[in-house]
């Protein structure tokens, strides 16, 4: 191949690749929605927000939600640990048995419960929300509090959100500075090994114009 056809075959390579980054990075945003905005959830509190599991649902729109307690894998948590239901939603904890013996109360916010303590596998317990209840109450499982066993029921619209991963990203564990750059972070990891291909590409193409298009070219000929 001679040099000027290689460095247009070099120079359309190293186009295509950028072009492809551009339009990765262009698609990743889309998919995160950037500028569409995202999820919104409640607000947690802290001891809610570092509970044991951590998982979420939102539960709107159904007239009944099954909560799980002594999830996990030493069944020390509820699952969901933090669930956002309608007024007049009827909330149903089950014991799975696991973890010991069980309860879950109320301890801070408009909704008051309270159930007894038991180790029964397919104990449940029920309680009913009202428009009283309209906001974000945490609970607990008395004898395992100290281990983390919490919880959070959000009732209703008249409370305090937040778009999710909106800071700090604790779903993907990335840290804050990444997301200010404004860019997805999967579109980074594509950005990063297109520069990289880009610069072998341009790297390549200054040797061959620089020694010749064999090892012997730039020496006179062959030997």
């Amino acid at each position: 191949m001679k040099r000027r056809e290689f460095m247009r075959t070099a120079g359309g390579s190293t186009a295509a690749v950028a072009a492809t980054t551009a339009a990765t990075g262009s698609a990743a945003a889309q998919e995160d929605g950037e500028g569409g905005g995202g999820e919104v959830r409640p607000v947690w509190p802290s001891s809610v927000e570092d509970a044991n599991l951590g998982t979420y649902q939102d539960a709107r729109g159904q007239d009944e939600v099954t909560i799980s307690v002594g999830a996990g894998e030493q069944g020390l948590s509820f699952d969901p640990t933090k669930t956002w239901v309608d007024p007049g939603a009827t909330v149903t904890w089950e014991w799975t048995g696991d973890g010991g013996a069980h309860n879950t109360e109320s301890v801070e916010g408009p909704a008051e419960w309270q159930s007894e303590i038991t180790a029964e596998e397919g104990f449940t317990f029920e309680y009913e929300t009202s428009e009283d209840d309209v906001g974000i109450t945490h609970y607990r499982c008395a004898p395992h509090a100290q281990v983390g066993m919490h919880g959070g029921l959000a009732v209703g619209e008249d409370i305090e959100t937040e778009e999710a991963g909106g800071g700090g990203s604790p779903d993907t564990g990335w840290p804050e500075s990444v997301h200010d750059l404004g860019v997805p972070l999967h579109a980074h990891w594509v950005g990063l090994v297109s520069g990289v291909a880009i610069t072998l590409t341009l790297g390549f193409t200054f040797y061959v114009l620089k020694y010749g298009e064999s090892a012997h070219t730039g020496h006179g000929g062959s030997r």
